[in-house]
């Protein structure tokens, strides 16, 4: 009788995981990957919009018109090129609840991230490497990707699984609200903490890489111009640690993918 009732919980549990597991199975556009998302989109974008905001109070925004409007110029490009293509391709519910916005803070960080909801952060830190508008579009392309494949969701997912189990979202905003927290900056790019998951990051990199290329393509950049850009990342040096221990692939690596995804990114590129 024990060992029945154990086989039939735990026939439940797998039971309830395939139903969890079906229901937040998607397709990530370009690359065909199926993904497990296990957050609903909704609350990620409206857990975003209350830590966005909670930067923008915290940051103080660059008051340099030229450098700002060159980030809000290439937004405006790339995020219509990603609608343009989102919409025509059947994954128009990948930017639904999007509502672009573009800022610039004063950081010396080399850096950049998008949440859900399409709120966008450059630091000026990555200014000097990105140099010109093209640059800028390698990195809003490729930060806009993430979003729009819902890595962020993906990799949250896991790491909660792992250091929560199964609890849903509200609950452990309700019960660890800080964790919760660390982990959503952790998985967006806004925040300092090692991830769970390092494997699934550089895969979420190179993937975000190929989208960004197309991206940028669609918004009239040559995606030529993100070879030198990662050179240019690449000269900043930087720690020694192994890719296996990185949740970012070794520059030389990205670029010999990037030179492999060329001929398809160049498909999509009318100047």
């Amino acid at each position: 009788m024990i060992i029945k009732n154990i086989l039939g919980r735990s026939l439940k549990l797998v039971l309830a995981l395939f139903l969890i597991f079906g229901q937040s199975c998607s397709t990530v556009p370009l690359t065909g990957r199926s993904q497990m998302n296990l957050l609903p989109e909704s609350s990620m974008v409206e857990m975003s919009l209350t830590e966005y905001g909670q930067f923008l109070k915290d940051n103080k925004l660059s008051t340099d018109k030229a450098k700002t409007d060159a980030i809000k110029r290439v937004g405006a490009r790339i995020s219509a090129a990603v609608e343009k293509y989102l919409n025509d391709n059947g994954y128009a519910d990948r930017v639904a609840d999007f509502k672009w916005e573009f800022n610039l803070v004063e950081n010396d960080t080399p850096n950049a991230w998008c949440m859900p909801g399409g709120k966008v952060v450059f630091y000026t830190g990555i200014l000097p490497i990105t140099q010109d508008d093209a640059g800028i579009a390698v990195v809003m392309g490729h930060e806009i990707a993430h979003a729009v494949a819902r890595h962020g969701n993906e990799r949250m997912s896991q790491q909660m699984l792992v250091q929560m189990g199964s609890v849903a979202l509200s609950e452990a905003i309700k019960q660890k609200p800080e964790q919760t927290k660390s982990i959503f900056l952790a998985a967006y790019g806004a925040g300092a903490q090692l991830g769970v998951m390092l494997p699934y990051s550089r895969k979420h990199e190179y993937e975000a890489d190929k989208l960004g290329l197309i991206f940028m393509a669609i918004a009239g950049y040559n995606p030529r111009l993100a070879i030198p850009f990662w050179q240019r990342m690449a000269q900043l040096g930087g720690s020694s640690t192994p890719e296996f221990l990185s949740t970012h692939p070794v520059e030389a690596n990205r670029i010999e993918a990037l030179n492999a995804l060329m001929p398809e990114a160049l498909k999509y590129y009318k100047p």
